[in-house]
Protein backbone atom coordinates (compact mmCIF):
# COMPACT_ATOMS: atom_id res chain seq x y z
CA UNK A 1 0.00 0.00 0.00
CA UNK A 2 0.84 3.75 -1.01
CA UNK A 3 0.69 7.08 -0.69
CA UNK A 4 0.28 9.70 -3.27
CA UNK A 5 -1.03 12.60 -4.39
CA UNK A 6 -1.22 12.55 -8.38
CA UNK A 7 -2.02 16.06 -9.31
CA UNK A 8 -2.89 18.18 -12.54
CA UNK A 9 -5.09 15.58 -13.79
CA UNK A 10 -7.77 15.52 -15.80
CA UNK A 11 -10.20 13.18 -14.24
CA UNK A 12 -12.12 11.14 -16.10
CA UNK A 13 -14.30 8.61 -14.36
CA UNK A 14 -18.31 7.24 -14.20
CA UNK A 15 -19.48 7.26 -10.52
CA UNK A 16 -21.34 5.29 -8.81
CA UNK A 17 -21.09 1.70 -6.75
CA UNK A 18 -23.45 -0.28 -8.86
CA UNK A 19 -23.78 -1.19 -12.80
CA UNK A 20 -24.71 1.73 -14.90
CA UNK A 21 -27.54 0.95 -17.47
CA UNK A 22 -28.59 2.91 -20.70
CA UNK A 23 -28.37 6.45 -21.28
CA UNK A 24 -26.07 6.38 -17.94
CA UNK A 25 -23.27 4.43 -19.65
CA UNK A 26 -22.36 8.22 -21.20
CA UNK A 27 -22.26 9.97 -18.19
CA UNK A 28 -18.93 10.58 -16.82
CA UNK A 29 -17.17 13.06 -14.48
CA UNK A 30 -14.69 15.27 -16.04
CA UNK A 31 -12.81 17.02 -13.95
CA UNK A 32 -9.65 19.37 -14.92
CA UNK A 33 -6.98 20.09 -12.97
CA UNK A 34 -7.73 17.69 -10.50
CA UNK A 35 -5.61 16.11 -7.84
CA UNK A 36 -6.43 12.64 -6.30
CA UNK A 37 -4.76 11.38 -2.81
CA UNK A 38 -4.46 8.19 -2.11
CA UNK A 39 -3.77 7.17 1.56
CA UNK A 40 -3.02 3.44 2.56
CA UNK A 41 -3.89 2.24 -0.84
CA UNK A 42 -7.19 4.17 -0.55
CA UNK A 43 -8.71 7.19 -2.05
CA UNK A 44 -9.19 10.33 0.14
CA UNK A 45 -9.75 12.96 -2.13
CA UNK A 46 -10.76 13.71 -5.52
CA UNK A 47 -10.95 17.18 -6.96
CA UNK A 48 -9.89 20.36 -7.93
CA UNK A 49 -5.87 20.19 -7.19
CA UNK A 50 -5.53 22.13 -3.51
CA UNK A 51 -2.08 23.02 -3.18
CA UNK A 52 0.87 24.50 -5.40
CA UNK A 53 2.98 21.93 -5.45
CA UNK A 54 6.21 23.53 -6.55
CA UNK A 55 6.06 25.14 -2.79
CA UNK A 56 7.14 21.83 -1.88
CA UNK A 57 5.95 18.44 -0.41
CA UNK A 58 4.83 16.75 2.75
CA UNK A 59 6.82 14.03 4.01
CA UNK A 60 4.93 10.51 3.59
CA UNK A 61 3.56 11.29 0.36
CA UNK A 62 5.19 10.36 -3.13
CA UNK A 63 4.03 13.08 -5.99
CA UNK A 64 3.15 13.02 -8.96
CA UNK A 65 2.54 15.73 -11.83
CA UNK A 66 -0.01 14.00 -14.51
CA UNK A 67 1.00 17.06 -16.55
CA UNK A 68 -2.50 17.84 -17.28
CA UNK A 69 -3.28 13.92 -19.23
CA UNK A 70 -6.39 11.68 -18.83
CA UNK A 71 -6.27 9.68 -15.46
CA UNK A 72 -9.13 7.04 -15.82
CA UNK A 73 -9.99 4.09 -13.05
CA UNK A 74 -7.73 0.72 -13.72
CA UNK A 75 -9.23 -1.08 -15.99
CA UNK A 76 -11.32 -4.27 -15.09
CA UNK A 77 -11.04 -7.32 -17.16
CA UNK A 78 -13.93 -9.23 -15.81
CA UNK A 79 -14.10 -12.09 -17.77
CA UNK A 80 -10.71 -14.33 -18.71
CA UNK A 81 -9.11 -17.82 -18.98
CA UNK A 82 -5.13 -16.14 -18.42
CA UNK A 83 -4.33 -19.68 -16.21
CA UNK A 84 -3.65 -22.80 -18.76
CA UNK A 85 -1.06 -25.25 -20.18
CA UNK A 86 -0.09 -24.72 -23.38
CA UNK A 87 -1.03 -23.28 -27.03
CA UNK A 88 -3.89 -24.07 -30.18
CA UNK A 89 -1.91 -21.48 -32.83
CA UNK A 90 -2.37 -25.07 -35.54
CA UNK A 91 -5.92 -25.03 -34.57
CA UNK A 92 -6.15 -21.28 -35.24
CA UNK A 93 -4.82 -22.02 -38.79
CA UNK A 94 -7.43 -24.50 -39.29
CA UNK A 95 -10.04 -21.97 -38.90
CA UNK A 96 -8.29 -19.96 -41.06
CA UNK A 97 -8.93 -22.74 -43.83
CA UNK A 98 -12.72 -22.18 -43.05
CA UNK A 99 -12.78 -24.93 -39.96
CA UNK A 100 -15.53 -23.92 -37.57
CA UNK A 101 -14.69 -23.80 -33.35
CA UNK A 102 -17.32 -26.36 -32.68
CA UNK A 103 -15.91 -28.87 -35.34
CA UNK A 104 -12.41 -28.93 -34.20
CA UNK A 105 -13.91 -29.22 -30.73
CA UNK A 106 -16.30 -31.92 -31.81
CA UNK A 107 -13.29 -34.13 -33.42
CA UNK A 108 -11.48 -33.85 -30.44
CA UNK A 109 -9.66 -30.60 -30.52
CA UNK A 110 -10.19 -27.25 -28.98
CA UNK A 111 -10.57 -27.50 -24.84
CA UNK A 112 -9.41 -30.83 -24.95
CA UNK A 113 -6.69 -30.30 -26.13
CA UNK A 114 -5.50 -27.10 -23.16
CA UNK A 115 -7.07 -29.77 -21.04
CA UNK A 116 -4.39 -32.33 -21.74
CA UNK A 117 -1.67 -29.52 -21.44
CA UNK A 118 -2.81 -27.99 -18.47
CA UNK A 119 -3.18 -31.23 -16.96
CA UNK A 120 0.50 -32.02 -17.32
CA UNK A 121 1.56 -28.60 -15.88
CA UNK A 122 3.55 -28.47 -12.53
CA UNK A 123 2.08 -25.69 -10.06
CA UNK A 124 4.94 -23.39 -10.51
CA UNK A 125 4.98 -23.46 -14.08
CA UNK A 126 1.25 -22.77 -14.36
CA UNK A 127 1.85 -19.86 -11.77
CA UNK A 128 4.70 -18.49 -14.20
CA UNK A 129 2.51 -18.52 -17.26
CA UNK A 130 -0.37 -17.11 -15.46
CA UNK A 131 2.09 -14.57 -13.61
CA UNK A 132 3.26 -13.66 -17.24
CA UNK A 133 -0.29 -12.90 -18.53
CA UNK A 134 -0.77 -10.41 -15.48
CA UNK A 135 2.13 -8.47 -16.24
CA UNK A 136 0.91 -7.96 -19.97
CA UNK A 137 -2.11 -7.04 -18.60
CA UNK A 138 -0.83 -4.20 -16.20
CA UNK A 139 0.71 -2.68 -18.71
CA UNK A 140 -2.33 -1.88 -20.79
CA UNK A 141 -4.32 -0.40 -17.15
CA UNK A 142 -5.75 -3.65 -15.99
CA UNK A 143 -5.91 -3.60 -12.62
CA UNK A 144 -8.43 -5.81 -11.52
CA UNK A 145 -9.26 -9.48 -13.49
CA UNK A 146 -11.52 -12.77 -13.52
CA UNK A 147 -9.54 -16.24 -14.05
CA UNK A 148 -11.36 -18.88 -14.56
CA UNK A 149 -10.54 -22.36 -14.03
CA UNK A 150 -12.15 -24.75 -16.61
CA UNK A 151 -8.95 -26.35 -18.09
CA UNK A 152 -8.37 -29.20 -15.17
CA UNK A 153 -11.67 -30.58 -15.90
CA UNK A 154 -10.60 -33.00 -12.94
CA UNK A 155 -10.20 -32.30 -9.22
CA UNK A 156 -6.91 -32.02 -9.02
CA UNK A 157 -6.15 -29.75 -12.14
CA UNK A 158 -9.59 -28.01 -11.54
CA UNK A 159 -8.08 -27.27 -7.83
CA UNK A 160 -4.58 -26.25 -8.70
CA UNK A 161 -6.13 -23.30 -11.15
CA UNK A 162 -7.89 -21.70 -8.68
CA UNK A 163 -5.27 -22.32 -6.54
CA UNK A 164 -2.49 -20.54 -8.57
CA UNK A 165 -5.13 -17.61 -8.71
CA UNK A 166 -4.99 -17.36 -5.13
CA UNK A 167 -1.25 -17.52 -4.50
CA UNK A 168 -1.26 -14.71 -7.14
CA UNK A 169 -3.77 -12.37 -5.78
CA UNK A 170 -1.92 -12.88 -1.88
CA UNK A 171 1.22 -11.56 -3.38
CA UNK A 172 1.93 -8.20 -2.16
CA UNK A 173 3.49 -6.83 -5.07
CA UNK A 174 0.51 -7.73 -7.39
CA UNK A 175 0.24 -5.55 -10.09
CA UNK A 176 -3.72 -7.13 -10.52
CA UNK A 177 -6.14 -8.29 -8.38
CA UNK A 178 -7.47 -11.42 -9.39
CA UNK A 179 -11.11 -12.41 -8.83
CA UNK A 180 -11.74 -16.22 -8.98
CA UNK A 181 -14.28 -18.60 -11.05
CA UNK A 182 -15.00 -22.05 -10.65
CA UNK A 183 -15.84 -22.98 -14.49
CA UNK A 184 -15.44 -27.26 -14.08
CA UNK A 185 -18.49 -27.21 -16.29
CA UNK A 186 -16.28 -25.62 -19.24
CA UNK A 187 -16.48 -29.02 -21.34
CA UNK A 188 -17.34 -32.72 -20.87
CA UNK A 189 -14.07 -34.19 -20.20
CA UNK A 190 -12.99 -37.61 -22.12
CA UNK A 191 -13.86 -39.80 -18.66
CA UNK A 192 -17.45 -38.62 -19.04
CA UNK A 193 -18.00 -39.13 -22.55
CA UNK A 194 -22.05 -39.16 -23.17
CA UNK A 195 -22.31 -38.69 -19.51
CA UNK A 196 -23.31 -35.56 -18.75
CA UNK A 197 -26.03 -35.78 -15.77
CA UNK A 198 -22.77 -37.83 -13.74
CA UNK A 199 -20.51 -34.73 -14.35
CA UNK A 200 -22.98 -32.50 -13.28
CA UNK A 201 -23.66 -34.62 -10.13
CA UNK A 202 -19.45 -34.55 -9.46
CA UNK A 203 -19.45 -31.35 -9.85
CA UNK A 204 -22.57 -30.67 -7.74
CA UNK A 205 -21.36 -33.37 -4.71
CA UNK A 206 -17.75 -32.87 -4.58
CA UNK A 207 -16.11 -29.98 -6.51
CA UNK A 208 -18.48 -26.84 -5.34
CA UNK A 209 -18.75 -27.95 -1.65
CA UNK A 210 -14.88 -28.24 -1.70
CA UNK A 211 -14.37 -24.82 -3.44
CA UNK A 212 -16.32 -23.51 -1.37
CA UNK A 213 -14.70 -25.16 2.09
CA UNK A 214 -11.40 -24.23 0.89
CA UNK A 215 -12.59 -20.47 -0.12
CA UNK A 216 -11.04 -20.87 -3.65
CA UNK A 217 -13.66 -19.12 -5.78
CA UNK A 218 -16.12 -16.59 -5.18
CA UNK A 219 -18.32 -17.43 -8.59
CA UNK A 220 -19.63 -20.69 -10.36
CA UNK A 221 -19.77 -20.24 -14.41
CA UNK A 222 -20.86 -22.45 -16.62
CA UNK A 223 -20.77 -23.36 -20.90
CA UNK A 224 -24.30 -23.10 -21.81
CA UNK A 225 -24.12 -24.04 -25.34
CA UNK A 226 -25.13 -26.92 -27.81
CA UNK A 227 -23.29 -29.46 -27.99
CA UNK A 228 -21.46 -28.97 -24.70
CA UNK A 229 -23.94 -28.11 -21.54
CA UNK A 230 -28.22 -27.89 -21.71
CA UNK A 231 -30.25 -25.30 -20.25
CA UNK A 232 -31.43 -27.62 -17.77
CA UNK A 233 -28.34 -29.02 -16.65
CA UNK A 234 -26.91 -25.66 -16.52
CA UNK A 235 -29.90 -24.53 -14.48
CA UNK A 236 -29.17 -27.34 -11.90
CA UNK A 237 -25.70 -26.54 -11.20
CA UNK A 238 -25.56 -22.73 -11.07
CA UNK A 239 -28.78 -22.99 -8.67
CA UNK A 240 -26.66 -25.72 -6.70
CA UNK A 241 -23.78 -23.11 -6.53
CA UNK A 242 -26.33 -20.68 -5.36
CA UNK A 243 -27.28 -22.72 -2.58
CA UNK A 244 -23.83 -22.97 -1.45
CA UNK A 245 -23.36 -18.53 -1.55
CA UNK A 246 -21.46 -19.13 -4.90
CA UNK A 247 -22.36 -15.99 -7.40
CA UNK A 248 -23.28 -17.05 -10.99
CA UNK A 249 -21.90 -15.96 -14.20
CA UNK A 250 -22.67 -17.98 -17.54
CA UNK A 251 -21.72 -18.30 -21.02
CA UNK A 252 -24.53 -17.98 -22.63
CA UNK A 253 -25.59 -17.71 -26.17
CA UNK A 254 -22.18 -17.80 -28.12
CA UNK A 255 -22.80 -20.46 -30.84
CA UNK A 256 -26.55 -19.97 -30.87
CA UNK A 257 -29.77 -18.90 -29.46
CA UNK A 258 -30.18 -21.25 -26.74
CA UNK A 259 -31.60 -19.35 -23.86
CA UNK A 260 -28.85 -18.53 -21.78
CA UNK A 261 -29.87 -15.08 -21.07
CA UNK A 262 -33.17 -15.85 -20.10
CA UNK A 263 -31.45 -18.09 -17.92
CA UNK A 264 -29.26 -15.52 -15.94
CA UNK A 265 -32.17 -13.20 -15.75
CA UNK A 266 -34.02 -16.13 -14.37
CA UNK A 267 -31.28 -17.10 -11.55
CA UNK A 268 -30.40 -13.22 -11.06
CA UNK A 269 -26.12 -13.99 -12.34
CA UNK A 270 -23.63 -11.28 -12.08
CA UNK A 271 -23.23 -11.43 -15.32
CA UNK A 272 -24.07 -13.18 -18.74
CA UNK A 273 -21.15 -13.20 -21.07
CA UNK A 274 -20.48 -13.70 -24.63
CA UNK A 275 -24.00 -13.18 -25.86
CA UNK A 276 -23.45 -13.13 -29.99
CA UNK A 277 -26.91 -14.59 -30.79
CA UNK A 278 -28.95 -13.49 -27.60
CA UNK A 279 -32.68 -12.82 -28.10
CA UNK A 280 -35.06 -10.17 -27.67
CA UNK A 281 -36.52 -12.14 -24.41
CA UNK A 282 -32.57 -12.72 -23.49
CA UNK A 283 -31.75 -8.94 -24.26
CA UNK A 284 -35.31 -7.72 -21.50
CA UNK A 285 -34.76 -10.28 -19.22
CA UNK A 286 -31.03 -9.35 -18.56
CA UNK A 287 -32.05 -5.54 -18.36
CA UNK A 288 -35.23 -6.45 -16.18
CA UNK A 289 -33.17 -8.30 -13.89
CA UNK A 290 -29.71 -6.04 -13.44
CA UNK A 291 -27.53 -8.68 -14.96
CA UNK A 292 -24.84 -7.48 -16.60
CA UNK A 293 -24.17 -8.20 -20.39
CA UNK A 294 -20.51 -9.01 -20.71
CA UNK A 295 -18.94 -8.86 -24.43
CA UNK A 296 -16.03 -10.11 -25.66
CA UNK A 297 -15.01 -8.26 -29.23
CA UNK A 298 -11.88 -9.72 -29.27
CA UNK A 299 -13.81 -13.57 -29.54
CA UNK A 300 -15.93 -12.31 -32.07
CA UNK A 301 -12.80 -10.88 -34.24
CA UNK A 302 -11.20 -13.80 -33.75
CA UNK A 303 -13.82 -16.35 -34.85
CA UNK A 304 -15.06 -14.36 -37.57
CA UNK A 305 -18.63 -14.47 -35.72
CA UNK A 306 -21.24 -11.32 -35.93
CA UNK A 307 -20.43 -8.85 -32.44
CA UNK A 308 -22.94 -8.72 -30.17
CA UNK A 309 -25.66 -6.67 -30.52
CA UNK A 310 -24.08 -4.30 -27.92
CA UNK A 311 -25.74 -0.95 -29.27
CA UNK A 312 -28.99 -2.66 -28.57
CA UNK A 313 -28.54 -3.77 -25.09
CA UNK A 314 -27.55 -0.35 -24.03
CA UNK A 315 -30.59 1.51 -25.46
CA UNK A 316 -32.53 -1.23 -24.09
CA UNK A 317 -31.45 -0.29 -20.80
CA UNK A 318 -29.54 -3.28 -20.06
CA UNK A 319 -25.69 -2.68 -17.94
CA UNK A 320 -22.90 -3.70 -20.58
CA UNK A 321 -19.15 -4.12 -19.73
CA UNK A 322 -16.20 -5.14 -22.02
CA UNK A 323 -13.81 -7.98 -21.34
CA UNK A 324 -11.16 -9.80 -23.42
CA UNK A 325 -12.05 -13.49 -23.06
CA UNK A 326 -8.29 -14.19 -22.98
CA UNK A 327 -7.90 -17.57 -23.46
CA UNK A 328 -5.45 -20.17 -25.63
CA UNK A 329 -8.49 -21.15 -28.16
CA UNK A 330 -10.93 -19.09 -29.17
CA UNK A 331 -9.22 -15.61 -28.44
CA UNK A 332 -5.28 -15.25 -27.40
CA UNK A 333 -5.99 -11.79 -26.53
CA UNK A 334 -5.92 -9.85 -23.84
CA UNK A 335 -5.67 -6.38 -25.40
CA UNK A 336 -7.57 -3.46 -24.17
CA UNK A 337 -6.36 -1.35 -27.09
CA UNK A 338 -8.14 -3.63 -29.53
CA UNK A 339 -11.51 -4.06 -27.29
CA UNK A 340 -11.99 -0.43 -26.90
CA UNK A 341 -11.44 -0.28 -31.05
CA UNK A 342 -13.85 -3.03 -31.48
CA UNK A 343 -16.53 -1.79 -29.43
CA UNK A 344 -16.44 1.75 -30.71
CA UNK A 345 -15.97 0.82 -34.21
CA UNK A 346 -17.97 -2.03 -35.17
CA UNK A 347 -20.38 -2.18 -32.36
CA UNK A 348 -21.25 1.56 -32.19
CA UNK A 349 -20.78 2.18 -28.31
CA UNK A 350 -19.44 5.83 -27.83
CA UNK A 351 -15.93 6.54 -26.23
CA UNK A 352 -17.83 7.15 -22.96
CA UNK A 353 -19.54 3.56 -23.16
CA UNK A 354 -16.75 1.85 -23.83
CA UNK A 355 -14.65 3.52 -20.82
CA UNK A 356 -17.93 2.82 -18.24
CA UNK A 357 -18.32 -0.56 -19.70
CA UNK A 358 -14.21 -1.51 -19.18
CA UNK A 359 -14.29 0.13 -15.41
CA UNK A 360 -17.35 0.49 -13.18
CA UNK A 361 -19.36 -1.76 -15.21
CA UNK A 362 -16.71 -4.71 -15.94
CA UNK A 363 -16.67 -4.04 -11.21
CA UNK A 364 -19.82 -4.58 -11.13
CA UNK A 365 -20.15 -8.16 -13.49
CA UNK A 366 -17.76 -9.35 -10.66
CA UNK A 367 -19.58 -7.94 -8.04
CA UNK A 368 -16.59 -5.58 -7.17
CA UNK A 369 -17.98 -2.16 -7.72
CA UNK A 370 -18.14 -0.86 -4.10
CA UNK A 371 -14.50 -0.85 -4.13
CA UNK A 372 -12.91 -0.71 -7.89
CA UNK A 373 -14.17 1.22 -11.11
CA UNK A 374 -14.99 4.71 -10.29
CA UNK A 375 -12.60 7.27 -8.94
CA UNK A 376 -14.54 8.27 -5.75
CA UNK A 377 -13.66 8.70 -1.98
CA UNK A 378 -13.58 5.12 -0.46
CA UNK A 379 -12.70 3.26 -3.64
CA UNK A 380 -9.04 1.56 -4.37
CA UNK A 381 -6.38 3.71 -5.49
CA UNK A 382 -6.12 2.13 -8.82
CA UNK A 383 -5.81 4.21 -12.02
CA UNK A 384 -4.80 4.76 -15.48
CA UNK A 385 -2.91 7.55 -17.30
CA UNK A 386 -3.01 7.94 -20.52
CA UNK A 387 -0.62 9.90 -22.42
CA UNK A 388 -2.89 12.34 -23.43
CA UNK A 389 -5.40 14.43 -22.38
CA UNK A 390 -8.14 13.59 -25.00
CA UNK A 391 -9.44 10.34 -23.28
CA UNK A 392 -10.65 10.15 -27.05
CA UNK A 393 -7.76 8.55 -28.30
CA UNK A 394 -8.42 5.38 -26.66
CA UNK A 395 -10.21 3.77 -29.66
CA UNK A 396 -8.17 6.10 -31.96
CA UNK A 397 -5.31 4.46 -31.40
CA UNK A 398 -6.01 1.69 -33.50
CA UNK A 399 -4.71 -1.46 -31.77
CA UNK A 400 -2.16 0.09 -29.90
CA UNK A 401 -1.74 1.37 -26.18
CA UNK A 402 -1.75 4.37 -25.22
CA UNK A 403 -1.37 3.58 -21.21
CA UNK A 404 2.00 5.87 -19.39
CA UNK A 405 1.13 5.00 -16.10
CA UNK A 406 -0.57 2.77 -13.45
CA UNK A 407 -1.02 3.20 -10.23
CA UNK A 408 -2.09 0.23 -8.09
CA UNK A 409 -3.67 1.32 -4.72
CA UNK A 410 -1.00 3.60 -4.48
CA UNK A 411 1.96 2.29 -6.02
CA UNK A 412 2.70 3.98 -9.44
CA UNK A 413 3.74 1.57 -12.22
CA UNK A 414 4.98 3.18 -14.88
CA UNK A 415 4.51 1.37 -18.10
CA UNK A 416 7.41 0.98 -20.71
Amino acid sequence: MKNIIIYNAKIVTPLGRTSRRGKEMRQLQIIDNSEVEVRNGIIYYVGKTRNNYRDGFYDGYQYFDAKGKCLLPGFVDSHTHFVFGGERAEEFSRRLNGESYMSIMNRGGGIAGTVKATRALAFNSMRSGAATFLERMSRMGVTTVEGKSGYGLNKETELMQLKVMRSLNEDENKKVDVVSTFLGAHALPSEYKDRSKEYIDFLIKEMLPLIKKENLAENCDVFCEEGVFSIEESRRLLSAAQQLGFKLKIHADEIISLGGAELAGELHALSADHLLHTSDAGIRSMADNNVVATLLPLTAFALKEPYARGREMIDSGCAVALATDLNPGSCFSGSIPLTFDLACIYMKFTVEEAITALTLNGAAAIDRAESVGSIEKGKKGDFVLLYSSDYHVLPYYIGMNCVESVIKEGALYQVK
